[in-house]
């Protein structure tokens, strides 16, 4: 697989992830707790990577087993982070807040790698940061900052270090077998939240209305994009990966808009604006663009 190839597949990546985050909006109206809605994503997904990739899977290893372990682990803690975070915040401010996990990704370097962050990292924090008082209402209606938001900032940051851990995970396990950890150990993890924490909310859930919509969640954006992303992180680096995954907040808003499950406002415009254009200066090298280019402009008018 070129990296082209990989970068097109983390875009339909992108797209299914941001289709999901209405879907889980739906699931979580019919009164299904976020640990609920995680476990039936998580074994819809392990059992039909069981179903497709069962032989590969048979013939895991114990170094396969631990890097896998890792992976769902972080990546249960994002999505039940993000799922709880969904009850009290719409779609889109959930997934732009959560696309701010890519300026993360150069101070996860400078912290276990000391790879400096550039100045621009500083310019793309202040404004992710004011793109966030947009979302969030702060500069209309004061300080009232609303949990699920906070959750969401969460979500970023362990978001980061899961994309860090992946480009190494990526390279080191099948793909397949990631692909079936992911959803066993998140179904395994969420059965334990919804037991413990989430128990006395079952009675409550609305089955006929949250089938459907948990369905898709397992289905596309559990099983299809995660099977996508592990086998085309691999042939693409960090950086790019997340720069690409971060156009799932475009997504998200324009579904969640179409499906009517919040207003298109002033706020939701400038705040996502400002956030997609901290994460473009975040993850460009514009040195080294504008360098290339006057090159090749002197080499064009070299006689």
């Amino acid at each position: 697989m070129t990296q082209a190839h990989a970068n097109r597949n983390l875009i339909l990546v992108a797209f299914m992830w941001g289709t999901s985050y209405t879907f889980i909006k739906m699931v979580i109206a019919a009164n299904m707790p976020p640990s609920v809605i995680n476990t039936l994503r998580g074994l819809i997904s392990a059992i039909l990577a069981y179903v497709f990739f069962h032989k590969v899977v048979k013939t895991m290893t114990f170094k396969e087993f631990k890097i896998g372990a890792v992976c769902a682990l972080f990546n249960f803690v994002v999505v039940q982070l993000q799922s709880t975070g969904l009850e009290s915040t719409t779609p889109s401010n959930c997934s732009f807040i959560t696309s701010a996990y890519v300026i993360l990704l150069p101070l996860i370097a400078w912290l276990f790698f000391k790879k400096v962050p550039p100045v621009k990292i500083y310019l793309a924090i202040i404004l992710c940061v004011l793109g966030m008082v947009f979302l969030t209402g702060i500069i209309t209606t004061g300080f009232r900052f609303h949990m699920g938001d906070f959750l969401t900032i969460l979500t970023a940051v362990f978001y980061a270090f899961q994309m860090t851990y992946y480009g190494y995970a990526t390279k080191q396990a099948r793909p397949q077998i990631l692909a079936f950890q992911l959803g066993f150990i998140q179904a395994i993890l969420g059965t334990f939240y919804a037991l413990t924490i989430d128990y006395h909310q079952l009675a409550q859930i609305n089955w006929g209305a949250a089938i459907g919509p948990v369905l898709y969640l397992g289905v596309v954006a559990n099983f299809a994009a995660q099977v996508l992303q592990v086998s085309s992180q691999r042939y693409t680096d960090t950086v790019t990966a997340g720069l690409v995954l971060m156009t799932e907040s475009l997504f998200a808003s324009l579904v969640s808009i179409l499906f009517h499950v919040e207003p298109l406002t002033q706020h939701l415009l400038i705040g996502g604006s400002l956030i997609i254009v901290a994460t473009v200066i975040a993850q460009f090298d514009f040195r080294g663009l504008l360098s290339r280019y006057f090159i090749k402009a002197s080499n064009f008018r070299r006689p």
